[in-house]
C-alpha cells in the first residue's frame, strides 16, 4: 500500500495533491476530475462535506504543517537531537460560510508554535462570499476572481456563483441610496464621472453623478449617486430634490463645474445656497481657446485675477486682462464676465474656506479613486453592476474618512459668522 502522505522538498503532501508555485498543496488534476465527477448538485460543491470544505481543510492543515516545519527547522517524521519537537495536535473548529470545519492544529512540546494562517483565538474564517465581494470591491472582474480562486483553491468558481455572491450587496446599495441624511451640510460638491454601460444590446456612455458633502463635523460623506445618460441641470435638480426628501434642509455652499443651468437647478431646491463655480474648470476651459505661443503670458495675467486677495483686486486685475487680450480672445473674456459672480464667491471667505471651495478637485480625487477601482471593467453589463462597484468603493473610502478636514474648527467658526443662524 502506498503511503497516503508523500514528502516533497521536506513538506508532507496529502495523497492526490501537489505543490503549487507558492509551495501550497493543491489538488492534482486527476483528483479534481474524480471529485468533480462525483458532484451532482451545488451541495456537492458548497455543502458541509462538499468539495470546497475538503479543499479548505486540507489546504489550511497542510499550510500549518509547513509553518511547523519552518518553526522547528525540520520536516515531520525526521529524527533530530533538537530540544523541541512535534507533540500531536489540538482540535479546533473554524466557522466558515460552508459550515463548521474541524481542523487539526499541530503543536510542539515547548508550546512555541502559533500558526499564522489561523490565529490562536480565531474561530471564524472569512467566508467565500465575503472574499468575492472584497475582490469585487478592489476592481477585479469576474474573470479575475475566477482566476484567483482557481490558483488559491484549485477549483473553478462559476460566473453565476460570483454574480450570486455580489448580488447580496444590492439590498445594501438600495438601502444606502435612500438612507436619511443630516439636515445641514456646510459644503457640497457636485460632479460626474462617465462609465460605459451596456443597455438593450448597446454600449452607452453614462454619467455617474456624485454628490459629496462635508458635514458639521468636517468629515467627508458621499450623499448620493445618480446615473443618467447625460450630466444636465434638469437631472441635477432631480438629484438635489432626492437629497431634500432624504432630510437635507440647507446647504451653505455648493461647489460645481461649469455646467450650464447649474445655478438655477440648485437654487430651485435650495434657494439660499451660495454657488461656487470651479476656478480650475474655468481656467482649463479658457486655455482651450488660447494659442500655445500666448499661453504662458496669458496664464501669468490670469493668475493675478484668481490669486487676488479680495474681489476688488481681482476685478482690477481682470479689467487689465480684458484690455490686453479681448481683441484676440473675446470668447474667453466673455466666459469670465458671464460667470463672474459664481466664480468669485470664494473671495468672500478666509484662506481656509477658499482652499476647500475654489475647486471641485476634492470630488475629482474621489472620481479618480472610482476609476482606479474600475480600471479592469471596460464595460459594465448593467446599471446595477456599476452602482454595486461604486457603492463598494465608497464603503472602502469611508473607512478612511475618520478625521475632519484641515482647520475645520476655524472653518466652522467662519461659516457660523458668515451664514448667521443657518448652522
Amino acid at each position: 500500500m502506498n503511503d497516503p502522505n508523500q514528502t516533497v522538498k521536506g513538506k508532507n503532501i496529502p495523497e492526490g495533491y501537489e505543490l503549487n508555485e507558492h509551495g501550497i498543496p493543491v489538488p492534482s488534476l486527476k483528483t479534481l476530475q474524480n471529485i468533480l465527477g462525483e458532484a451532482k448538485n451545488m451541495d456537492d460543491f458548497f455543502g458541509k462535506n462538499g468539495l470546497l470544505a475538503r479543499l479548505f481543510k486540507t489546504t489550511i492543515e497542510s499550510t500549518m504543517e509547513a509553518e511547523m516545519d519552518y518553526t522547528l527547522g525540520y520536516p515531520k517524521h525526521r529524527k533530530t537531537g533538537l530540544p523541541n519537537n512535534r507533540n500531536g495536535y489540538n482540535k479546533k473548529s473554524l466557522t466558515t460560510s460552508i459550515g463548521e470545519i474541524p481542523l487539526n492544529i499541530p503543536r510542539d512540546r515547548n508550546a512555541e508554535f502559533e500558526p499564522r494562517i489561523v490565529k490562536k483565538y480565531q474561530t471564524k474564517a472569512n467566508d467565500l462570499e465575503q472574499k468575492i465581494i472584497s475582490m469585487y470591491a478592489y476592481g477585479n472582474t469576474t474573470r479575475d476572481i475566477q482566476a484567483e480562486f482557481s490558483e488559491m483553491y484549485g477549483i473553478d468558481v462559476s460566473p453565476e456563483y460570483i454574480s450570486q455572491a455580489t448580488n447580496k450587496v444590492w439590498p445594501l446599495v438600495q438601502e444606502w441610496l435612500t438612507h436619511p441624511l443630516s439636515k445641514v451640510y456646510p459644503i457640497v460638491y457636485l460632479d460626474a464621472i462617465y462609465f460605459k454601460i451596456r443597455e438593450n444590446n448597446k454600449i452607452l456612455n453614462k454619467a455617474i453623478n456624485v454628490a459629496l458633502g462635508i458635514d458639521l463635523e468636517g468629515k467627508k460623506e458621499v450623499l448620493g449617486i445618480y446615473i443618467c445618460e447625460n450630466e444636465g441641470a434638469k437631472f441635477w435638480m432631480q438629484a438635489l430634490t432626492d437629497l431634500q426628501q432624504r432630510g437635507v434642509k440647507d446647504i451653505l455652499i455648493c461647489c460645481v463645474d461649469g455646467l450650464s443651468g447649474f445655478k438655477e437647478a440648485i437654487q430651485a431646491v435650495f434657494p439660499k445656497t451660495v454657488i461656487q463655480r470651479c476656478i480650475i474648470h474655468q481656467i482649463r476651459r479658457s486655455l482651450n481657446y488660447i494659442s500655445w505661443k500666448d499661453k504662458k503670458e496669458f496664464v501669468a495675467d490670469l493668475k493675478q485675477v484668481y490669486e487676488a486677495i479680495n474681489e476688488e483686486t481681482a476685478l482690477a486685475a481682470f479689467l487689465k486682462l480684458k484690455e490686453k487680450w479681448n481683441d484676440r480672445y473675446p470668447i474667453v473674456i466673455r466666459g469670465w464676465e458671464q460667470n463672474w459672480t459664481e466664480l468669485m464667491e470664494y473671495m468672500k471667505f478666509g484662506a481656509e474656506i477658499r482652499r476647500l471651495i475654489y475647486t471641485t478637485n476634492i470630488l475629482e480625487n474621489l472620481n479618480r479613486h472610482f476609476r482606479k477601482l474600475t480600471k479592469n471593467r471596460l464595460i459594465f453589463p448593467n446599471e446595477e453592476s456599476a452602482l454595486k462597484a461604486i457603492y463598494l468603493g465608497v464603503e472602502r473610502l469611508s473607512e478612511r474618512w475618520t478625521m475632519p478636514v484641515k482647520d475645520w474648527g476655524k472653518i466652522l467658526n467662519q461659516l457660523a459668522i458668515h451664514f448667521d443662524n443657518r448652522l
